[in-house]
């Protein structure tokens, strides 16, 4: 099979037919609702095989409720905890690019640059303080990496939430907050993807 071109539109395939499409394509699919990140497609592929989904938003739900039991069950596991937060890191900091991994550095997502566009530009020390606190954040919770739907809120309102959860300070929230966030995002994405083919019809 020809590799997906890069620069066409992205488009969702039929729900009823993403359980026999090839793996690449169905990894590929996984990429426009989530970040890429190969752990959350070892753990989606035998989903999307052996189950069928009437809608995007009943996969997304299924994916969520697994990663919530991964997350219950990795505590006393350093293996499977290492494995979900690199899910759940898979997501860029709000406010900046990703960071530089290794000799690579990782882009934004076009999702991601739409998602979190009001949270670039502006105001000088609000951008300096989104920095911190994303600093903040992770040293306070080791190996996460804060994860919102942004949902069209200013930098006030983020930064808001962050402080929140950084003075809650329960390791075991945030883990579930990120894996609701990231979902909420998914399908968010999902539904403007859909959106996007309707109107070009």
């Amino acid at each position: 099979m020809a590799p997906l071109n890069p620069t066409a539109t992205p488009f969702l395939p039929a729900i009823s037919s993403l359980s026999t499409l090839p793996d690449t394509t169905i990894t590929s699919t996984l990429d426009l609702l989530f970040e890429p990140t190969s752990e959350l497609h070892s753990l989606a592929l035998p989903t999307i095989r052996t189950c069928s989904f009437g809608s995007y938003d009943e996969l997304i739900d299924t994916l969520r409720g697994q990663l919530l039991t991964i997350a219950s069950e990795v505590q006393d596991n350093s293996e499977g905890k290492k494995k979900l937060y690199h899910v759940l890191g898979s997501h860029p900091r709000l406010g900046a690019p990703k960071v530089k991994q290794g000799e690579k550095v990782e882009e934004l997502s076009e999702q991601s640059r739409n998602e979190q566009k009001q949270l670039r530009g502006g105001d000088e020390s609000e951008a300096r303080r989104l920095a911190e606190l994303n600093e903040e954040y992770e040293k306070t919770f080791p190996g996460l990496r804060y994860v919102v739907f942004v949902n069209g809120r200013g930098r006030d309102v983020i930064m808001e939430d962050m402080e929140r959860r950084i003075r809650r300070g329960d390791i075991r929230e945030e883990e579930k907050e990120g894996i609701q966030a990231m979902c909420d995002i998914a399908k968010d994405r999902a539904g403007k993807l859909l959106k996007s083919a309707e109107e070009a019809v």
